[in-house]
């Protein structure tokens, strides 16, 4: 139940070229303090509540519990959650051994587009594809709870 990713910015579109799935994602915070999250998250035709607890010092693990739900349930917990809905297309694209997750913001988080590969563990070697930019796996910025009430726009 721990979750290791790294996450990156995006340098360039070329990664929808090489996706193998793509799906529309809107997410919402119950609960967004830094020492627990607790997201409700509609992806394509599924959903999910999700727990995160505190990230690690290095910031790539942290404990994770994730239910899927009903959409309908989903809907109406999406109505209690804080403000600042989270809007974004993920993509999905093989590389070498690893699946990477592309996701591409809009509404008030528009012109952000961030890839985090989830990772056996925190030294693990993995392949990075041309459109893989700076690291910011260590910048709580990045975070989707954070980008949830201080929107990339605004900064």
């Amino acid at each position: 139940m721990i979750e290791i990713e790294r996450k990156f910015l995006v340098t360039s579109n070329a990664f929808k070229e090489e996706a193998f799935s793509k799906n529309r994602i809107k997410q919402g915070y119950l609960s967004a303090v830094p020492e627990r999250t607790v997201r409700v998250r509609i992806k394509g035709n599924k959903a999910f509540l999700t727990i995160k607890g505190a990230s690690s010092e290095s910031g790539m693990s942290r404990f994770e519990w994730e239910k899927e739900v009903l959409i309908n349930e989903a809907e109406s917990l999406l109505l209690l959650c804080e403000k600042g809905i989270i809007d974004k297309t993920r993509y999905e694209v093989k590389v070498g051994e690893h699946t990477y997750e592309v996701d591409e913001f809009y509404g008030e988080n528009e012109g952000l587009i961030m890839a985090e590969i989830e990772l056996k563990s925190e030294t693990e070697i993995f392949e990075k594809p041309l459109w893989l930019g700076q690291e910011v796996t260590r910048d709580s910025r990045y975070y989707n709870a954070y980008l949830s009430k201080n929107s990339f726009i605004n900064w």
